[in-house]
């Protein structure tokens, strides 16, 4: 039976989290609306279509939801130059390939985000998705759904560095993995149905043939 790792990017593999942060707080400012730092970085993982009313409410959504998404591109566009993969990142993807794992990135930043990161983590052929292929974006499933149709996977785990990643990973009806490179608090990560959390990827990478592949299955109501 084949052994999938779904992986997520922003955070888990890319050093990227503060930089989203930092974006989102400019994108915020050019409609005068002010949001503390901590409210963002708490957002950070989940669907753009989402942060700006869960960081700033359904007012801030209606009246200027699409005009702070297309900020915060060309802010975080900016700073893309500065982006780098996490320790470690380019050593567990072959790692994982070499136990014969099946590995498939799932991300629900933007595609020309993710081939960037591509470019930087050179993880070899290996399937990926984003957020241009699916409709609902974290916490829901569909990202992970979409991720495993690509590799016709029968048993997978998620691994990411965010809350929004394990609910996700839930509602798929699969275990979840927690890594602290995303400014995630161990405690966080466990509330929210880890079954592990590791402090960087090559200790990740020591364990990856005993992770908790679970049977994949349609996703929870």
């Amino acid at each position: 039976m084949s052994n999938t790792l779904v992986l997520d990017v922003d955070g888990t593999l890319v050093d990227t989290n503060y930089h989203h942060v930092v974006a989102w707080l400019r994108a915020f400012r050019g409609v005068d609306v002010t949001v503390p730092a901590w409210r963002v970085h708490r957002a950070i993982g989940m669907g753009g279509d989402r942060l700006v009313a869960a960081v700033a409410g359904d007012k801030v959504e209606q009246d200027h939801g699409d005009e702070v998404r297309a900020a915060w591109e060309r802010h975080f566009d900016e700073m893309l130059p500065e982006i780098q993969p996490l320790e470690g990142a380019h050593r567990l993807v072959r790692a994982a390939t070499d136990l014969g794992l099946a590995v498939v990135l799932a991300s629900s930043g933007k595609r020309k985000h993710v081939e960037h990161y591509l470019k930087l983590l050179d993880p070899g052929d290996i399937a990926w998705t984003t957020s241009d292929d699916v409709e609902d974006s974290k916490p829901a499933p569909d990202l992970i759904q979409v991720a495993l149709r690509e590799v016709k996977s029968e048993r997978a785990v998620v691994v990411g560095d965010s809350v929004w990643d394990c609910d996700a990973a839930a509602r798929a009806g699969l275990p979840s993995i927690g890594l602290l490179t995303g400014g995630f608090s161990e405690d966080e990560l466990v509330d929210r149905g880890a079954s592990a959390v590791y402090q960087d990827l090559d200790t990740l990478r020591a364990e990856l043939a005993d992770l908790p592949f679970a049977v994949v299955s349609e996703p929870n109501a």
